[in-house]
């Protein structure tokens, strides 16, 4: 990719929390809390699942984003993609990928350009996962501008989930949110598994 997106960074700015504070959809929690993989689920969904990066660069993890495992001011490589089924955008999704991370055999996560990171991550029997934490996101966001400038309509708060993934003792950030026209919103009998891990 030449030229990231014109709205990148799109970042992602709010107050995660426990999904237990939270009284959503059966069907919405699904997708928020589900252990498998994003990538598969979609193309369950879909003819045609695709990748397109936004962009990613290098900077300083902000204090907003900072977690246990990534310092405030610790260089991060950002990554921010849209997941799409059929061409319709589902999910955005941004990635903080520590430089200390990327060394040894994940150095190749910094050039996945349009594969998806989770279908690489789940390949690896080192995979673990901490606590979901969810987070809505009004029209007046910054992913509310995104699904505007996609022409989606924003009539309701966008839902979102963010979590820190292990490989190993190597740490890296995973935050998603489901788009308007995402499955997610859409009131399916589907049973919650909240296991561990997912990605991206």
């Amino acid at each position: 990719m030449s030229q990231p997106h014109p709205l990148f960074p799109v970042t992602l700015a709010s107050h995660w929390h426990d999904p237990s504070r939270s009284q959503l959809t059966h069907s919405l929690l699904d997708w928020l809390l589900d252990s498998a993989s994003l990538t598969a689920r979609l193309k369950k969904h879909c003819t045609h699942f695709s990748v397109e990066l936004l962009g990613q660069k290098v900077e300083a993890c902000s204090a907003a984003e900072a977690t246990a495992e990534i310092c405030a001011g610790e260089q991060v490589l950002v990554r921010e993609v849209l997941l799409h089924c059929d061409q319709v955008p589902q999910v955005f999704a941004r990635s903080l990928l520590p430089l200390s991370s990327l060394t040894g055999e994940e150095q190749h996560l910094a050039n996945l350009g349009t594969q998806s990171l989770g279908q690489v991550l789940f390949s690896s029997p080192l995979l673990t996962r901490k606590k979901i934490h969810i987070a809505s996101f009004d029209k007046q966001s910054s992913v509310g501008q995104l699904s505007q400038y996609l022409q989606l309509a924003v009539g309701q708060p966008l839902w979102g989930r963010r979590s820190t993934f292990m490989l190993g003792d190597k740490p890296l950030v995973v935050a998603e949110v489901f788009l308007p026209q995402a499955f997610a919103y859409q009131q399916t009998p589907l049973s919650v598994n909240a296991g561990i891990n997912h990605a991206e």
